[in-house]
């Protein structure tokens, strides 16, 4: 395809960025609704604010790349990168604008109400001194002249800055202005003793109070605090030069001083200091953003944690110990029996975790092998796989370096696991590897016995808490024949691997979802009962929408359950008829992929790392692997089902683009669905417990049965 030629159908897809600006317009609306928490609400604000700032570090910096280098190619919705430039400012600036009024309507004014005040230099004494700035702050600030011997400083990434411009030096001079960077480690909140309630200032204003401590004897003419947001990416030299960790390390140092892609600066800055900022940083005016403050407001999550405003959030669902490993502490006495799945976090993570740890010090485990691509950063998982290696076992760590904003915590557990004496892999090269696999091989008296974990969420145990995702355990041989398959092609030299149960990508995924939906499209034609049911964060793959638009021709029936990016357009007339599509936002992360085929009635159900995107079918190392034991499948069935259920967290995406908020029909009890699979949880565990005491034989005289 030429640069110039544009895709066909245009009309028949919704661009990726524009999408994923409305995922985040969805969030927003979740810190609008007063139903929830007050506290709730700010979350989900904040939310917001760390989605955008990845958004514009990663894909407004790859687009502006794109337009750099001449790159005039449409996507599939018929737009250049420029005019996804164009789309995308005008929908963040409405987007940043919606953020604030909400923040200043409807966060702050209820926090007022609740004894929380959070004001600027109001609160402070009329020359802003305090002995507070004096002893806390004061000593860690360093004002930066910049002159003609003095160039403007490197500011670091997402850090918060004041600009001030000072009186000339002598008269018909120009004024001289000055940048002091807010220190990354003061609590953005400073408390004020004195005031009503919790009263706080932000430290950033408690800064400009005090600027003449900081320029004495300068006239200060005004300040203002702004913010910078860089490039992110990371462009290594596939062709080698150096160690691949050395590589990363000094990319990462790069990404410090990238382009900026994003300024924002508080509303009430004169046209003349922001000329002098953008000038000296390059921004153009459609990469400004004008903001009544505070900039950046995830400052306020801090009041997340105090303990007097708990009653100001809700308290999520406990996890569940499944009763299975409740029962049965040795993992691989349970799973020599039966199939174990884990739906997180209304089932508990601490199967996944004891898996591993068990397995470390059990002496009969030869090996353990293991993908890591984001772990917490006191990741009891990673700790158990060195401690494996210490205790002489075979550990493997296929460790995924370039796992975007984890790539130092990744270094470090990787240098942690090679001096444990672990073999550690850095993935395939041009590949990032996104599986989620756990392999454990142990020595059993009839022989060697594998047993594997897979997931569709990452081995850390803090987002378990936060984001669902389903995981199976086992020890069916050919799972575990093909996982041995699986770590061998990445670890070592292979033509594309035979699997028997999982699929692989990029070697063999794609055909293997285009196959399945294909087959459910011929078996509408044949009259035969056909439907696709699946859920995935993002759908953006051209050849798997248009395999979806011509199963829905077909009249297969189509429901997807898709949290963020949605490049398909349902419901449009000839096109995509029978296809629904649903994004549920709640307190947990939607996470899970999962797909269901209704095959004629022989059914089968899918789980994966991957979503239908083309970098997950192309560009990663994934896996998709079956439920197979019926009522483990029917279990995740009526998972899934019970994501179309919502009618409170739910938004129905219309031809248009637009997203519908479900509500209750007339007559209809309100139904949210992760509130039900929590209950489900809960249901299950007790139900287990009361049949366990149902068979419990009584004891005769003397402890006799």
């Amino acid at each position: 395809m030429s640069p110039k030629t544009p895709h066909a159908n245009t009309e028949h897809f919704f661009n990726r960025e524009l999408s994923w600006l409305d995922f985040n317009a969805r969030v927003l609306e979740e810190a609008n609704d007063r139903t929830n928490a007050l506290l709730d609400r700010l979350k989900f604000a904040s939310i917001v604010c760390s989605n955008l700032d990845e958004f514009f570090m990663v894909r407004v910096a790859d687009l502006k790349d794109r337009v750099s280098d001449g790159d005039a190619r449409p996507d599939p919705s018929g737009l250049t990168p420029a005019q996804q430039l164009t789309r995308i400012s005008d929908k963040a600036h409405t987007l940043v604008a919606a953020l604030y009024q909400t923040l200043h309507k409807e966060i702050l004014p209820g926090l007022t109400r609740q004894g929380v005040r959070l004001a600027g230099r109001e609160v402070l004494p009329a020359d802003g001194h305090s002995a507070q700035f004096e002893e806390e702050i004061f000593p860690s600030l360093t004002p930066l002249a910049i002159d003609a011997s003095r160039p403007f400083p490197m500011l670091a990434n997402l850090s918060l800055n004041l600009a001030v411009l000072l009186a000339p030096a002598a008269e018909g001079e120009e004024p001289r202005l000055a940048v002091v960077q807010v220190p990354a480690r003061v609590p953005r909140l400073q408390p004020r003793p004195g005031g009503e309630g919790l009263t706080f200032v932000w430290v950033e204003e408690l800064i400009r109070a005090n600027l003449p401590a900081l320029f004495p004897g300068q006239k200060v003419l005004e300040s203002t605090v702004f913010r910078v947001t860089r490039d992110a990416g990371l462009d290594l030299d596939d062709e080698g030069g150096m160690p691949y960790v050395e590589a990363i390390l000094e990319e990462l140092k790069k990404r410090r001083s990238s382009g900026v892609v994003r300024l924002e600066v508080l509303d009430g800055v004169s046209g003349q200091l922001l000329a002098i900022i953008a000038g000296r940083l390059k921004v153009r005016e459609q990469d400004v953003y004008r903001v009544p403050g505070p900039i950046d407001p995830r400052g306020i999550e801090s009041l997340q944690d105090r303990p007097e405003l708990q009653g100001l959030k809700t308290p999520l669902p406990r996890p569940q110990e499944p009763p299975e490993t409740e029962t049965q502490e040795d993992l691989f006495a349970l799973l020599a029996e039966r199939d174990l799945l884990l739906h997180h976090p209304y089932d508990s993570f601490d199967p996944v975790v004891r898996f591993v740890s068990q397995a470390a010090d059990d002496p009969d485990v030869l090996a353990i092998k293991m993908t890591l691509y984001r772990t917490s950063g006191d990741s009891p998982i990673a700790v158990a796989l060195a401690r494996a290696a210490e205790n002489g076992k075979q550990v493997t760590a296929i460790v995924e370096l370039m796992a975007r904003f984890d790539e130092d915590s990744n270094i470090r557990w990787a240098r942690r696991l090679e001096e444990s004496g672990a073999h550690v892999i850095y993935g395939v090269r041009g590949l990032k590897t996104h599986a989620k696999i756990c392999l454990v091989v142990r020595r059993e008296p009839d022989g060697i016995r594998r047993y594997v974990h897979l997931g569709t969420g990452n081995y850390n145990d803090r987002t378990a808490r936060l984001y669902t995702d389903l995981a199976l355990m086992t020890s069916e041989p050919r799972v575990g024949e093909d996982a041995s398959v699986f770590f061998n092609t990445l670890t070592g030299y292979s033509d594309p691997p035979r699997m028997r149960r999982l699929v692989m990508a990029p070697i063999s995924l794609r055909r293997r979802f285009l196959d399945l939906i294909r087959r459910e499209k011929r078996r509408a034609e044949s009259g035969q009962a056909a439907e696709i049911t699946a859920k995935m964060n993002s759908l953006v793959d051209p050849e798997i929408v248009r395999a979806l638009y011509q199963a829905s021709q077909a009249g297969v029936r189509i429901r997807l359950n898709v949290r963020g990016v949605c490049c398909l357009r349902p419901g449009q007339k000839g096109l995509s008829e029978t296809i629904e599509v649903v994004s549920i936002l709640d307190h947990f992360l939607e996470h899970a992929r999962v797909f269901h085929f209704r095959n004629g009635g022989d059914e089968e159900v899918w789980l994966s790392s991957a979503d239908w995107m083309t970098r997950n079918l192309d560009r990663r190392i994934e896996l998709a692997f079956p439920v197979e034991q019926p009522e483990l499948r029917r279990r995740v069935q009526e998972g899934l089902e019970t994501m179309f259920q919502d009618n409170v967290k739910a938004r129905r995406l219309m031809p248009d683009g637009t997203w519908r908020r479900a509500k209750p029909a007339r007559g209809e009890q309100p139904f949210r669905a992760q509130e039900v699979l929590a209950g489900r949880a809960v249901a299950r565990r007790k139900r287990a417990r009361e049949e366990a005491l149902g068979t419990l034989e009584p004891m005769g005289p003397g402890g006799v049965a």
